[in-house]
């Protein structure tokens, strides 16, 4: 896996320099978040941890999702997304988190579309909420590293707006 280091060092070296942490919510991405931020220098200073919430009953146990909706929208929805987000950061009392579920591959539930909803959370507020959306053909792990690196290019756009509106 090839993570683009400039991005990995610009996240850590904001978040340090603001001196707020982060935590993950993941899904879809199983892990991948959660792989990056301990890849950056100095993570144990800024990083608090994150959990992979595969299932819809680790989602409703561990997150607070709401089970009806959840069981309506196979756990797939902005709405589970934010939700997801808001209550991390909560488990893990931090600044920032980030959360991602959604679709790897093409699947019936999914209409044959390869798509994910991912947040941002920055003190007690969802900031960012998203649809990313990806050919049906696109294979699983190309899905997921592309997850993974364009939702933490969106983090580092918001940590920019965070230190602009200082």
């Amino acid at each position: 896996m090839h993570l683009q280091q400039n991005l990995l060092e610009y996240i850590s070296r904001s978040l340090m320099t603001t001196n707020e942490t982060v935590s993950v919510a993941e899904s879809v991405t199983s892990g991948l978040l959660q792989f990056s931020f301990s890849q950056m220098k100095n993570a144990s200073l800024f990083y608090k941890g994150g959990l992979t919430a595969y299932s819809l009953n680790e989602k409703v146990k561990i997150l607070n999702v709401d089970r009806k909706e959840a069981e309506e929208c196979n756990c797939v929805s902005q709405n589970i997304a934010d939700t997801m987000a808001m209550n991390v950061a909560k488990l893990f009392n931090t600044d920032w988190s980030i959360a991602i579920t959604g679709y790897v591959a093409s699947i019936r539930n999914s209409t044959n579309n390869i798509f994910s909803y991912f947040s941002i959370h920055y003190k007690n507020e969802i900031i960012l909420s998203k649809k990313i959306e990806l050919h049906h053909k696109t294979q699983a792990i190309n899905v997921q590293l592309y997850y993974t690196e364009f939702v933490l290019g969106c983090f580092k756009s918001e940590i920019n707006q965070q230190l602009i509106l200082r």
